[in-house]
């Protein structure tokens, strides 16, 4: 929602950020054009420009994985949802995105559309002067070679500090340390709400600020982005030529494809095979919520049109549209995940390199850890999308490329992903209604806990 600010009041108006990043990509095209690899200003080059541009792809990076960690102690610390409820919650949102993860993986191993790219990315890598991707290994020295055995990869994930995992961006690590963190954070609040101590009230206090001023942070970088891109992509062209634009649309058409597949096959089936609504009534009523999701670049923002759907017109009890829509949505982000996949895996085609199953896992769950981490956040499929790619071993150069080139098509994809996101939200909320029948008439009872909607004491951008 980057028309909002972090308090949740109206920003300024300004222009939309897809149409930012399109201008840095035409005007550092023309850049790289003119000049290529000749000095131009005080001696100042293109390889500077993109220089300072992968200072601003560092610095993202740097600043998601602290995001990552408070985002989720501060949904342990706002919402409040039963262990019955909340385990179905958990188990339907791990189905649909193993379900997203492994389309995701069958059309990138029987496809192979990123090898269509090969050539294209070591030359821009070459000429920013990286070294080859074939040679990239974990910065960390502790990671374990890939593979499916669980104690090498369980003792690698369990940190030998605290500071470790963020020091090394191991996503993974991180997210285990704020479910972790998180979990006995709940548990003390429930004993203090019995003993009547409020100690715990300055603890989530830090915790909200932390999280706002880390968001804050963000929104500023992400402002640098576009510049980032200008200066990244005259390098590219500079050394390379236009032709480096000339493959978007095979990206661009992977991971429309992906994201197809799962929303408009394996959504509408479930929800009428399994939740009992049939598609005219999933997709016909649900309409206004997933189109607002596409308008709107943000399920969280659709949120209260995703409310009024459910329970006017897919005829959805409060408690589990509440559920779904206010705290799944939390969860809810197989859009997010689908497209973090798809696109390592294709960056990582593009560069050769020939990952197996226990790699392509591995960035599965950076990919759906990412995405949960960071749910509500302003461009969020931008923020953990260098997690990701570093997950996947891709070195430095590629990942600091491959952002200025996806960015041009990524405003359609990151459209598609909020659309997606909704129609999982709406999903979730049928399938609980489906598995909770006896839970729904208890808490629609009078008296059963109307009122303030379950959720809505969230943290919204």
């Amino acid at each position: 929602m980057h028309e909002l600010s972090v308090a949740g009041r109206p920003g300024k108006r300004r222009l939309p950020l897809y149409a930012r990043v399109l201008i840095g990509v035409f005007l550092g095209a023309i850049l790289g054009v003119i000049f290529g690899k000749r000095p131009y200003l005080f001696g100042l080059e293109n390889k500077d420009l993109g220089t300072l541009g992968m200072l601003v792809i560092k610095l993202l990076r740097t600043l998601a994985v602290p995001l990552v960690l408070f985002a989720i102690l501060d949904a342990f610390a706002r919402t409040d949802i039963s262990a019955r409820r909340g385990g179905k919650l958990i188990l339907i949102c791990l189905v649909n995105v193993s379900v997203a993860m492994i389309i995701g993986l069958a059309i990138m191993n029987t496809l192979r559309p990123g090898e269509r790219w090969q050539g294209q990315i070591e030359q821009m890598r070459a000429a920013i002067n990286q070294p080859p991707a074939a040679a990239k290994k974990s910065d960390d020295p502790d990671a374990p070679p890939p593979t499916l055995a669980l104690l090498p990869n369980l003792e690698y994930y369990v940190p030998r500090s605290l500071v470790r995992p963020f020091f090394y961006n191991n996503i993974i690590s991180v997210v285990l340390l704020g479910l972790l963190i998180g979990a006995a954070l709940r548990r003390v609040k429930e004993r203090q709400a019995q003993t009547g101590e409020t100690s715990m009230q300055t603890v989530e206090q830090f915790i909200e600020g932390v999280y706002h001023i880390l968001v804050q942070m963000l929104e500023w970088v992400v402002l640098a982005v576009p510049f980032a891109v200008f200066g990244v992509v005259a390098q590219v062209v500079g050394a390379a030529g236009l032709k480096v634009f000339q493959v978007l649309w095979i990206f661009l058409g992977t991971a429309l494809l992906g994201l197809g597949i799962h929303s408009l096959i394996y959504y509408p089936l479930v929800a009428w095979l399994v939740g009992r609504k049939p598609p005219r009534l999933y997709l016909g009523q649900g309409a206004d919520a997933i189109f607002t999701g596409l308008s709107t670049n943000s399920s969280l923002a659709t949120v209260p049109i995703t409310l009024r759907v459910l329970t006017q017109k897919i005829g959805v009890s409060q408690p589990s549209a509440r559920l779904a829509a206010c705290v799944g949505t939390n969860l809810n982000n197989d859009g997010i995940t689908l497209y973090e996949a798809i696109a390592a895996l294709f960056l990582a085609q593009a560069v050769g390199m020939n990952l197996g199953l226990p790699q392509q896992i591995v960035i599965v769950l950076a990919s759906i850890m990412a995405g949960a981490g960071v749910a509500g956040i302003p461009e969020a499929g931008l923020i953990v999308l260098p997690l990701v790619l570093s997950a996947a071993g891709l070195p430095e150069g590629v990942i600091a490329i491959a952002l200025p080139l996806l960015l041009p098509v990524d405003w359609i994809i990151a459209r598609v992903r909020s659309g997606v996101n909704v129609m999982s939200d709406m999903l979730v909320a049928i399938l609980l209604d489906r598995f909770s029948p006896e839970e729904t008439l208890i808490e629609t009872a009078p008296g059963a806990g109307g009122g303030e909607p379950m959720g809505a004491g969230m943290t919204t951008l």
